[in-house]
C-alpha cells in the first residue's frame, strides 16, 4: 500500500475516469482489457462527480440463513480507521443468492463516513439509497439495490477480491465516477495526471479538425499517424 500527496490526488479527483484510463493504457503496464470494472456496477450519484480513494476490502454474506456472525462490523471498522484517507469500502459478496444480497444502508453508510470513507463499492446489493443521498459526498457503486438486509455478515477483511472484472486489494487507489470504475497502479500514479493532460490535448485536436471545414478521413489518418509516433 502506498499512500500519495494531497496534490496527487486532487490531480486525480480533477478527472473523468475514461481519460484516467486512456491515461493508464499509454504505460503500457498491464494489459487493455485489466484494470477496470464491467457495466454491472453502476453509479449511483452521478451529481457527485468523480471520487478517488483508498479500497478497504472485505467479503460479506447476507443470504444464507443462520450464518454466525462473531465480530460483527467492529474488523472492518477498524481498517477503514487505519486506512490512508479518503477510504472507499469494497465489499465481495460471497453469499448464496448474489441478486438478493444487501450489503450497506444508511448506518453503515454514515459510520463510513465519520470513519473517513466516501463511497462504497459492492458487486451485491445496497439500500436506503435516498437517506444516503442526503447524507452527502458519499458515492455508491453496485449493480442495484435490495430492500432486506437479510442475515448481514462480515466475512474476512483486508485481502484480494474481484469486483466485476476489476481486481482489487487492500489500500488500491480506486477512481470512479458514472462511466464506470478503475483502479490506478501505485506505481504510475504521480504520473498519470500529466498523462491525462496530454491524452485530452491529443483528442482535442482531433475534435477540432473532425469538426472544421477541412475534415477529410485521409488528414484524420495523418493525424492519427502523427500522435502514434
Amino acid at each position: 500500500m502506498r499512500e500519495f500527496c494531497r496534490k496527487t490526488l486532487d490531480e486525480l479527483r480533477a478527472l473523468d475516469s475514461p481519460t484516467v484510463s486512456n491515461a493508464i493504457e499509454g504505460f503500457k503496464i498491464r494489459p487493455r482489457t485489466g484494470g477496470y470494472a464491467g457495466f454491472d456496477l453502476r453509479c449511483v450519484f452521478p451529481e457527485l462527480g468523480t471520487t478517488l480513494g483508498y479500497a478497504v476490502s472485505c467479503t460479506a454474506d447476507s443470504t444464507t440463513e443462520g450464518r454466525p456472525d462473531p465480530k460483527g462490523l467492529y474488523p472492518l471498522w477498524e481498517a477503514v480507521e487505519a486506512s490512508p484517507k479518503p477510504a472507499i469500502l469494497v465489499i465481495k459478496d460471497i453469499g448464496q443468492d448474489r441478486t438478493r444480497s444487501c450489503h450497506l444502508g444508511e448506518v453503515m453508510a454514515t459510520t463510513a463516513k465519520a470513519l473517513g470513507a466516501v463511497g462504497c463499492v459492492s458487486d451485491g446489493g445496497l439500500r436506503d439509497i435516498l437517506e444516503i443521498q442526503q447524507l452527502g459526498e458519499f458515492q455508491l457503486f453496485c449493480p442495484g439495490f435490495v430492500v432486506s438486509h437479510g442475515n448481514p455478515v462480515i466475512c474476512d477483511v483486508g485481502l484480494e477480491v474481484t469486483i466485476n472484472g476489476v481486481t482489487v486489494r487492500p489500500g488500491d487507489l480506486l477512481h470512479g465516477d458514472v462511466n464506470g470504475l478503475l483502479a490506478i497502479p501505485d506505481e504510475i500514479a504521480e504520473q498519470v495526471a500529466a498523462e491525462a493532460y496530454r491524452v485530452r490535448a491529443m483528442e482535442k485536436e482531433i475534435l477540432d479538425f473532425v469538426k472544421s471545414p477541412d475534415f477529410t478521413l485521409d488528414g484524420l489518418r495523418r493525424l492519427n499517424e502523427n500522435f502514434r509516433h
